[in-house]
């Protein structure tokens, strides 16, 4: 399923994200919700299920970690009956000072990396200083994904200021799955700061 462009709104909750994946008009206006994403805080094993809407009755999509607390091992983006349609990773070493992932579906392997490196210093900076980094501040970041073989842009997101969280993706590439790309640019938000 190729979807070109959707946002991505977070709700926050106290014992859970909540993330509505809304598709993007050719005019630029919010269209039809596409899933409701819901991700428990403080798990051992990082799942993210997508259902068609906020009453959660229908599972559509889900990724879920490889192994316990192993952020490095990467997750799997699974269909509606289980059944592996991608995978992603975040890049641990290459990510201290830009984060960067690995992303791949069928007939797609891309490499995802903060745009600015400006800003990534500065969003380290702000973390790693004891209180100050306890503040929530909500930096803009973007990732451009290119395909690995070609070079090809692939993906790209980019998170606008606004009260709660909103991210902007555009999906060049038709070969990429929306499921894949919605559980990357959840993941984004999420996992990011880990």
């Amino acid at each position: 399923m190729y979807v070109p462009a959707f946002s991505m709104l977070q709700r926050i909750t106290m014992m859970a994200n909540k993330y509505e994946l809304i598709a993007t008009n050719p005019d630029g206006t919010d269209g039809p919700l596409l899933a409701f994403a819901q991700q428990k805080r403080m798990a051992f094993k990082e799942e993210v299920t997508f259902y068609t809407d906020d009453t959660k009755s229908r599972v559509v999509f889900s990724f879920k970690a490889r192994k316990r607390l192993d952020l490095s091992s990467g997750y799997d983006v699974f269909d509606a009956n289980g059944q592996a349609i991608g995978w992603f990773k975040k890049e641990f070493g290459k990510s201290l000072l830009r984060s960067s992932w690995q992303l791949a579906t069928d007939g797609v392997q891309a490499d995802g990396t903060e745009r600015n490196p400006t800003i990534a210093a500065v969003r380290r900076i702000w973390e790693f200083v004891p209180f100050i980094g306890e503040i929530p501040i909500p930096f803009i970041f973007h990732f451009d994904f290119t395909d690995r073989s070609s070079g090809q842009h692939v993906m790209s997101v980019e998170r606008k200021i606004s009260l709660r969280d909103r991210y902007h993706v555009q999906v060049s590439d038709p070969r990429l799955d929306f499921r894949a790309a919605a559980a990357m640019t959840v993941a984004l938000d999420a996992l990011q700061s880990r």
